[in-house]
């Protein structure tokens, strides 16, 4: 079965800071007509940051889709000079949320997020030999953040209380757990 659409037009509705959206006129396999509406997004990295007293850190701060605070992981979209190193983004957001150096940064894996609807690529990323950073880099003027650092059981029983809800630090709890 043949299951790649053709593209027969795009129109560009919206530019934003964060995402860009179009609608792309395609042609189905099928040859019949149909409508995608597809937002455009950089690319972001989320770091998963286990201290040395094996603890994870989390940034605790207000989501306004959700309309709640959460805890999530260090993380942060890529910014256009950061284009060909999401290490490059991983090692800044590490610094601005969680003011933590790593001694190393592993790439874990690239994953989408929606692909239904957007084609936003985050990159999972393991820090370890964590040190508190010598020179803080400035935090973004509207972002308000705290540091949270949970053990393993504490970080399991926010993910049942709804506290963690993102699927980027879901995936990193079950990245923890399956390190032991």
């Amino acid at each position: 079965m043949e299951f790649e659409e053709k593209v027969t037009a795009v129109e560009h509705l919206f530019d934003g800071t964060v995402i860009d959206l179009d609608r792309e006129t395609v042609q189905l396999p099928n040859g019949k007509t149909s409508y995608r509406e597809i937002v455009r997004h950089h690319g972001a990295v989320g770091v998963i940051a286990i201290t040395p007293a094996d603890k994870m850190v989390f940034i605790k701060q207000w989501r306004a889709p959700l309309g709640q605070v959460t805890l999530e992981i260090p993380a942060g979209k890529i910014e256009p000079n950061e284009q060909n190193s999401p290490l490059e983004t991983a090692m800044r957001e590490l610094n601005e949320e969680a003011r933590y150096q790593a001694e190393k940064l592993e790439l874990i894996m690239p994953f989408y997020t929606s692909p239904g609807f957007a084609d936003e690529k985050i990159y999972l990323y393991h820090a370890s030999g964590l040190t508190p950073v010598k020179e803080e880099l400035p935090q973004d003027e509207d972002e308000f953040l705290e540091k949270v650092e949970l053990t393993q059981a504490e970080a399991l029983k926010a993910m049942q209380s709804g506290l963690i809800c993102d699927s980027k630090t879901i995936m990193a709890v079950m990245f923890w757990q399956l390190m032991r």
